[in-house]
Protein backbone atom coordinates (compact mmCIF):
# COMPACT_ATOMS: atom_id res chain seq x y z
CA UNK A 1 0.00 0.00 0.00
CA UNK A 2 1.14 3.59 -0.54
CA UNK A 3 -0.08 7.01 0.70
CA UNK A 4 -2.59 8.42 -0.50
CA UNK A 5 -6.12 10.58 0.26
CA UNK A 6 -9.43 9.04 0.00
CA UNK A 7 -12.69 10.94 -0.21
CA UNK A 8 -16.37 9.89 0.58
CA UNK A 9 -18.94 12.36 -1.29
CA UNK A 10 -22.07 12.41 0.29
CA UNK A 11 -25.13 14.44 -1.39
CA UNK A 12 -28.67 13.59 -1.89
CA UNK A 13 -29.68 12.34 -4.88
CA UNK A 14 -32.68 13.06 -6.83
CA UNK A 15 -35.36 9.39 -6.27
CA UNK A 16 -35.33 7.48 -9.31
CA UNK A 17 -33.38 9.83 -11.81
CA UNK A 18 -30.99 8.02 -13.15
CA UNK A 19 -28.95 9.91 -15.48
CA UNK A 20 -29.68 13.60 -13.29
CA UNK A 21 -27.58 11.50 -10.27
CA UNK A 22 -24.95 10.13 -12.79
CA UNK A 23 -23.92 13.36 -13.27
CA UNK A 24 -24.31 15.04 -10.02
CA UNK A 25 -22.22 12.02 -8.71
CA UNK A 26 -19.79 13.16 -11.53
CA UNK A 27 -19.84 16.62 -10.16
CA UNK A 28 -19.16 15.56 -6.60
CA UNK A 29 -16.37 13.60 -7.80
CA UNK A 30 -14.65 16.27 -9.16
CA UNK A 31 -15.12 18.84 -6.39
CA UNK A 32 -13.76 15.74 -3.86
CA UNK A 33 -10.34 16.00 -6.17
CA UNK A 34 -10.84 19.54 -5.95
CA UNK A 35 -10.99 20.18 -2.19
CA UNK A 36 -8.82 17.35 -1.41
CA UNK A 37 -6.60 15.78 -3.85
CA UNK A 38 -8.32 12.74 -3.40
CA UNK A 39 -7.18 9.15 -5.53
CA UNK A 40 -9.64 7.17 -4.36
CA UNK A 41 -13.60 8.79 -4.16
CA UNK A 42 -16.38 6.46 -2.54
CA UNK A 43 -20.16 7.36 -3.19
CA UNK A 44 -22.99 5.91 -1.37
CA UNK A 45 -25.26 3.13 -2.03
CA UNK A 46 -27.77 3.15 -4.92
CA UNK A 47 -26.31 6.33 -6.18
CA UNK A 48 -28.23 6.29 -9.63
CA UNK A 49 -31.73 6.34 -8.00
CA UNK A 50 -32.10 5.89 -3.96
CA UNK A 51 -32.11 2.82 -2.38
CA UNK A 52 -35.92 2.18 -2.17
CA UNK A 53 -37.01 2.19 -5.50
CA UNK A 54 -40.63 2.37 -5.21
CA UNK A 55 -41.00 -0.09 -7.73
CA UNK A 56 -40.89 -3.63 -8.50
CA UNK A 57 -37.59 -5.23 -9.69
CA UNK A 58 -39.04 -5.40 -13.39
CA UNK A 59 -39.78 -2.28 -13.41
CA UNK A 60 -36.21 -1.25 -11.83
CA UNK A 61 -34.66 -3.50 -14.31
CA UNK A 62 -35.54 -1.80 -17.14
CA UNK A 63 -34.37 1.52 -15.36
CA UNK A 64 -31.17 0.47 -14.98
CA UNK A 65 -28.10 -0.99 -16.96
CA UNK A 66 -25.58 -3.38 -17.16
CA UNK A 67 -21.93 -3.56 -14.97
CA UNK A 68 -19.91 -1.89 -17.33
CA UNK A 69 -22.81 -0.02 -19.61
CA UNK A 70 -24.26 3.07 -21.13
CA UNK A 71 -25.50 4.09 -17.56
CA UNK A 72 -22.15 4.12 -16.45
CA UNK A 73 -19.78 5.50 -19.62
CA UNK A 74 -19.53 9.14 -18.03
CA UNK A 75 -18.44 7.80 -14.66
CA UNK A 76 -15.36 6.30 -16.93
CA UNK A 77 -14.95 9.05 -18.68
CA UNK A 78 -14.72 11.40 -15.56
CA UNK A 79 -12.02 8.91 -13.63
CA UNK A 80 -9.83 8.58 -17.05
CA UNK A 81 -9.63 12.47 -17.22
CA UNK A 82 -9.51 13.37 -13.41
CA UNK A 83 -7.10 9.97 -13.09
CA UNK A 84 -8.49 8.71 -10.11
CA UNK A 85 -10.43 5.91 -8.82
CA UNK A 86 -14.08 5.96 -8.01
CA UNK A 87 -16.30 3.01 -6.34
CA UNK A 88 -19.96 4.00 -7.89
CA UNK A 89 -22.91 2.02 -6.39
CA UNK A 90 -25.77 1.26 -8.57
CA UNK A 91 -28.74 -1.25 -9.13
CA UNK A 92 -27.28 -3.45 -11.74
CA UNK A 93 -29.33 -4.87 -14.38
CA UNK A 94 -28.62 -8.68 -13.95
CA UNK A 95 -29.28 -11.34 -17.08
CA UNK A 96 -32.73 -11.99 -16.72
CA UNK A 97 -35.75 -9.21 -16.71
CA UNK A 98 -36.11 -9.00 -12.83
CA UNK A 99 -33.01 -9.68 -11.95
CA UNK A 100 -31.45 -7.01 -9.84
CA UNK A 101 -28.25 -6.77 -7.98
CA UNK A 102 -27.13 -3.70 -5.50
CA UNK A 103 -23.84 -3.31 -6.60
CA UNK A 104 -20.62 -1.09 -6.49
CA UNK A 105 -18.19 -0.71 -9.38
CA UNK A 106 -14.80 0.07 -8.85
CA UNK A 107 -13.30 2.24 -12.02
CA UNK A 108 -9.68 3.23 -12.24
CA UNK A 109 -7.65 6.33 -13.41
CA UNK A 110 -7.35 4.58 -17.25
CA UNK A 111 -11.67 4.68 -16.82
CA UNK A 112 -11.73 0.81 -17.20
CA UNK A 113 -14.11 -1.27 -14.46
CA UNK A 114 -11.21 -2.94 -12.14
CA UNK A 115 -13.98 -4.73 -10.14
CA UNK A 116 -17.48 -5.12 -8.93
CA UNK A 117 -18.87 -6.00 -6.26
CA UNK A 118 -23.02 -7.56 -5.73
CA UNK A 119 -24.14 -7.05 -2.34
CA UNK A 120 -24.34 -10.13 -0.36
CA UNK A 121 -26.18 -9.10 3.03
CA UNK A 122 -29.23 -7.81 1.02
CA UNK A 123 -31.36 -5.90 3.88
CA UNK A 124 -34.56 -7.74 4.68
CA UNK A 125 -36.87 -5.37 2.64
CA UNK A 126 -34.61 -5.60 0.09
CA UNK A 127 -35.19 -9.18 -0.19
CA UNK A 128 -37.15 -10.56 -2.82
CA UNK A 129 -38.82 -12.98 -0.08
CA UNK A 130 -39.59 -9.99 1.63
CA UNK A 131 -41.06 -8.57 -1.48
CA UNK A 132 -38.58 -6.39 -2.17
CA UNK A 133 -36.28 -5.92 -5.09
CA UNK A 134 -33.01 -7.40 -4.97
CA UNK A 135 -30.88 -10.86 -5.92
CA UNK A 136 -27.88 -11.38 -3.40
CA UNK A 137 -24.19 -11.50 -4.66
CA UNK A 138 -21.83 -14.96 -3.43
CA UNK A 139 -18.42 -13.31 -3.63
CA UNK A 140 -16.20 -11.36 -1.66
CA UNK A 141 -14.54 -8.94 -3.32
CA UNK A 142 -10.66 -7.48 -3.10
CA UNK A 143 -9.36 -5.39 -6.13
CA UNK A 144 -5.83 -5.01 -6.11
CA UNK A 145 -4.61 -1.68 -7.13
CA UNK A 146 -1.28 0.56 -7.10
CA UNK A 147 -2.86 2.51 -4.06
CA UNK A 148 -3.93 0.07 -1.99
CA UNK A 149 -6.09 -3.76 -2.24
CA UNK A 150 -9.53 -2.29 -1.86
CA UNK A 151 -12.29 -4.73 -0.36
CA UNK A 152 -15.95 -4.19 -1.70
CA UNK A 153 -18.95 -4.12 0.52
CA UNK A 154 -22.15 -2.47 1.15
CA UNK A 155 -24.39 -0.92 3.76
CA UNK A 156 -26.12 -4.21 5.49
CA UNK A 157 -23.03 -6.45 5.32
CA UNK A 158 -21.14 -4.15 7.98
CA UNK A 159 -23.45 -5.94 10.50
CA UNK A 160 -21.81 -9.51 8.88
CA UNK A 161 -17.86 -9.46 10.71
CA UNK A 162 -17.69 -12.74 8.87
CA UNK A 163 -17.11 -10.76 5.40
CA UNK A 164 -14.81 -8.05 6.29
CA UNK A 165 -12.27 -10.78 7.96
CA UNK A 166 -13.00 -12.79 4.28
CA UNK A 167 -11.82 -9.66 2.89
CA UNK A 168 -9.07 -9.13 5.06
CA UNK A 169 -7.50 -12.07 4.46
CA UNK A 170 -7.64 -11.95 0.49
CA UNK A 171 -5.18 -9.00 0.96
CA UNK A 172 -7.92 -6.02 1.84
CA UNK A 173 -5.82 -3.16 3.45
CA UNK A 174 -9.15 -0.89 2.58
CA UNK A 175 -12.58 -1.37 2.71
CA UNK A 176 -15.21 0.74 1.56
CA UNK A 177 -18.51 0.57 2.53
CA UNK A 178 -21.26 2.69 0.74
CA UNK A 179 -24.14 2.64 2.56
CA UNK A 180 -27.59 3.83 2.79
CA UNK A 181 -28.31 3.18 6.37
CA UNK A 182 -31.50 4.12 8.39
CA UNK A 183 -30.53 2.83 11.99
CA UNK A 184 -29.00 5.07 14.81
CA UNK A 185 -25.35 6.80 14.75
CA UNK A 186 -24.01 4.45 17.41
CA UNK A 187 -24.40 0.89 15.39
CA UNK A 188 -23.30 2.93 11.87
CA UNK A 189 -20.43 4.06 14.16
CA UNK A 190 -19.58 1.11 16.08
CA UNK A 191 -19.97 -1.33 13.29
CA UNK A 192 -17.71 1.05 10.76
CA UNK A 193 -14.98 1.15 14.07
CA UNK A 194 -15.11 -2.69 14.81
CA UNK A 195 -14.52 -3.67 11.37
CA UNK A 196 -11.62 -1.46 10.61
CA UNK A 197 -10.66 -2.68 14.29
CA UNK A 198 -11.29 -6.39 14.17
CA UNK A 199 -9.23 -6.54 10.82
CA UNK A 200 -6.91 -3.98 11.20
CA UNK A 201 -8.18 -2.38 8.05
CA UNK A 202 -9.02 1.21 6.56
CA UNK A 203 -12.57 1.76 6.26
CA UNK A 204 -13.91 4.20 3.99
CA UNK A 205 -18.12 4.31 4.91
CA UNK A 206 -20.11 6.83 2.84
CA UNK A 207 -23.31 6.82 3.74
CA UNK A 208 -26.47 8.49 2.03
CA UNK A 209 -28.04 11.76 2.76
CA UNK A 210 -31.73 12.97 2.17
CA UNK A 211 -34.76 11.22 0.82
CA UNK A 212 -35.57 8.38 -1.80
CA UNK A 213 -38.63 7.19 -3.66
CA UNK A 214 -39.84 5.35 -0.58
CA UNK A 215 -39.47 8.18 1.97
CA UNK A 216 -36.93 7.46 3.69
CA UNK A 217 -34.67 10.07 4.66
CA UNK A 218 -30.60 9.11 5.35
CA UNK A 219 -28.64 10.87 8.09
CA UNK A 220 -25.06 11.17 6.13
CA UNK A 221 -22.27 10.93 9.00
CA UNK A 222 -19.61 9.75 6.34
CA UNK A 223 -16.15 8.45 7.81
CA UNK A 224 -13.51 7.29 7.18
CA UNK A 225 -11.99 4.76 10.03
CA UNK A 226 -7.70 3.83 10.62
CA UNK A 227 -7.08 0.18 11.48
CA UNK A 228 -6.81 0.74 14.87
CA UNK A 229 -10.39 2.56 15.30
CA UNK A 230 -9.24 6.36 15.15
CA UNK A 231 -11.91 8.68 13.02
CA UNK A 232 -10.01 9.82 10.91
CA UNK A 233 -12.40 12.12 8.94
CA UNK A 234 -16.35 12.54 10.02
CA UNK A 235 -18.84 14.22 7.54
CA UNK A 236 -22.15 16.13 9.30
CA UNK A 237 -25.68 15.41 8.11
CA UNK A 238 -25.94 17.63 5.35
CA UNK A 239 -24.18 16.89 1.98
CA UNK A 240 -20.63 16.87 2.31
CA UNK A 241 -17.17 16.17 1.31
CA UNK A 242 -14.68 14.52 3.97
CA UNK A 243 -10.89 13.05 3.04
CA UNK A 244 -8.24 12.21 5.11
CA UNK A 245 -4.74 10.76 4.17
CA UNK A 246 -3.97 6.90 4.59
CA UNK A 247 -0.50 6.03 6.11
CA UNK A 248 1.19 2.67 4.86
CA UNK A 249 2.50 1.97 8.21
CA UNK A 250 -0.47 2.36 10.41
CA UNK A 251 -0.68 -0.31 13.36
CA UNK A 252 2.62 0.48 14.25
CA UNK A 253 1.62 1.60 17.70
CA UNK A 254 -1.25 0.91 19.80
CA UNK A 255 -3.47 4.10 19.96
CA UNK A 256 -2.97 7.00 18.30
CA UNK A 257 -0.79 10.01 19.92
CA UNK A 258 1.04 7.47 21.74
CA UNK A 259 4.36 5.74 20.87
CA UNK A 260 3.73 2.47 23.01
CA UNK A 261 4.16 -0.43 20.74
CA UNK A 262 1.45 -2.39 18.71
CA UNK A 263 2.36 -6.18 19.52
CA UNK A 264 -0.40 -7.83 18.17
CA UNK A 265 -2.01 -8.80 14.75
CA UNK A 266 -6.09 -10.04 14.84
CA UNK A 267 -5.43 -11.82 11.62
CA UNK A 268 -2.08 -13.75 12.87
CA UNK A 269 -3.56 -14.44 16.45
CA UNK A 270 -6.58 -16.30 15.16
CA UNK A 271 -6.93 -19.52 17.04
CA UNK A 272 -8.76 -21.76 13.89
CA UNK A 273 -9.25 -24.48 16.22
CA UNK A 274 -11.93 -23.01 18.01
CA UNK A 275 -14.15 -21.89 14.97
CA UNK A 276 -15.55 -24.94 14.38
CA UNK A 277 -18.99 -24.53 12.60
CA UNK A 278 -18.68 -20.93 12.60
CA UNK A 279 -20.35 -21.56 8.46
CA UNK A 280 -23.14 -23.31 10.39
CA UNK A 281 -27.14 -22.31 9.38
CA UNK A 282 -28.42 -20.37 13.30
CA UNK A 283 -30.77 -17.53 14.36
CA UNK A 284 -30.88 -15.76 17.25
CA UNK A 285 -32.37 -16.89 20.64
CA UNK A 286 -34.42 -13.41 20.82
CA UNK A 287 -37.32 -12.64 18.86
CA UNK A 288 -37.18 -9.71 15.89
CA UNK A 289 -40.46 -8.28 15.96
CA UNK A 290 -40.96 -9.95 12.29
CA UNK A 291 -38.72 -12.33 10.37
CA UNK A 292 -38.63 -11.92 6.80
CA UNK A 293 -37.34 -15.52 4.93
CA UNK A 294 -33.69 -15.81 4.28
CA UNK A 295 -33.60 -17.38 1.56
CA UNK A 296 -31.00 -17.15 -1.81
CA UNK A 297 -33.38 -15.46 -3.91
Amino acid sequence: MQRFTIACAQFAVTPMAVRENVQKAIAWVERAVQESNAQLIVLPETVTTGFTPGCSAEELWALVDTLPGPMTEPVAQAARRLGVYIVFPTYERGPQRGVVYNSAALFGPDGELLGRYRKTHLFPTERLSGGGWSTPGREAVVVATPLANVGLTICYDGDFPELYRCEAIKGAEVIVRPAALLRSFEIWEMTNRARAYDNHVYLAACNAIGPDAGGNYYFGHSMIVSPIAQVLALARGTEEIIAAELDPDPIRYVTYGARTPMIFDHLEDRNLAAYEGILTPARSRFEPARRIPMRND
